[in-house]
């Protein structure tokens, strides 16, 4: 399918870009802008953002949508959020994001260097705020813990899909489980919880607005809304452009279900304008 002139974008080569590219590199780290093929990549980066990508660029799990590359991860890096907070204080951020591939090889799904990571931000940049976007952790609820202790400001995890579509495009993922660890975080209290998903995919109005009903359910806060691109000819295709009105429609669907926050558009992505809308 062509796309339609909504999502088209610049491609990303502003100075800032070349220097936020430039100094994760240098440091050895990634960003899930580079490694997803985000199309925000070039406005992120141009305003000296990023979200960084810890724990590695392989992923143990191989979703039909996501351009991550999958197989069997390296050790982990233990001197990682060293250079992390060392990028984060060169750009000057404010508001970090961290995210990671997911860690099935691990028996805490990789919480310990979140935690770490989220702690050490804190003590470097004190005034700064942290979001974390996790993994289903396998329902290990103590490696969650840990990383609520660390006390980010935001927690996020995606449910990504409808439930009717998770056995085909997240078939190492549990729908109820995503849910059950935004309810369980939420229970807790602290950080903002949050989640996003992608349409695109074949979905019907009502499972739209079946998931809102349960994220909101699950008392999540925070929301976003985007549309799946395809990223390689071997990816599940697009089965349906939405149009910037509808996704205004779900915006509005959204807030009236008790979200607090709701970005929702064709070029949404889960860390997109994070610190704005935190």
């Amino acid at each position: 399918m062509r796309k339609p002139d909504w999502l088209k974008v610049p491609l990303p080569n502003s100075r800032e870009f070349i220097e936020v590219r430039g100094l994760l590199d240098s440091l050895d780290l990634h960003s899930v802008c580079q490694e997803a093929r985000c199309p925000n990549m070039g406005e992120c980066f141009r305003a000296g953002t990023a979200t960084f990508l810890i724990l590695g660029r392989l992923c143990t799990r191989n979703c039909r949508y996501c351009n991550v590359r999958h197989g069997k991860p390296a050790p982990v890096d233990e001197s990682e959020p060293e250079r992390l907070a060392a990028a984060a204080k060169h750009l000057g951020l404010r508001h970090i994001v961290i995210t990671s591939v997911t860690r099935d090889d691990l028996p805490d799904g990789g919480a310990a260097l979140f935690a770490r990571c989220v702690r050490l931000l804190k003590e470097e940049i004190p005034d700064c705020r942290v979001e974390v976007l996790i993994p289903d952790l396998r329902g290990n609820w103590e490696a969650l813990e840990r990383i609520l202790e660390a006390g980010p400001r935001v927690l996020n995890h995606n449910v990504e899909v409808i439930p009717r579509l998770f056995s085909d495009l997240r078939p190492q993922g549990s729908y109820a489980l995503s849910l059950e660890l935004l309810g369980r975080a939420a229970e807790r209290g602290g950080p903002i919880t949050k989640s996003g998903f992608m349409i695109g995919f074949g979905e019907q109005r009502d499972e739209i607005l079946s998931l809102l009903d349960d994220l909101s359910a699950a008392s999540c806060s925070s929301l976003t809304i985007g549309q799946y691109l395809q990223p390689t000819a071997a990816h599940r295709p697009v089965d349906k452009f939405y149009t910037p009105e509808e996704f205004e429609g779900f915006r509005r669907e959204a807030l009236l279900r008790g979200f607090r926050t709701v970005v929702s558009g064709p070029l949404v992505r889960s860390s997109y304008r994070a610190a704005e809308y935190a």
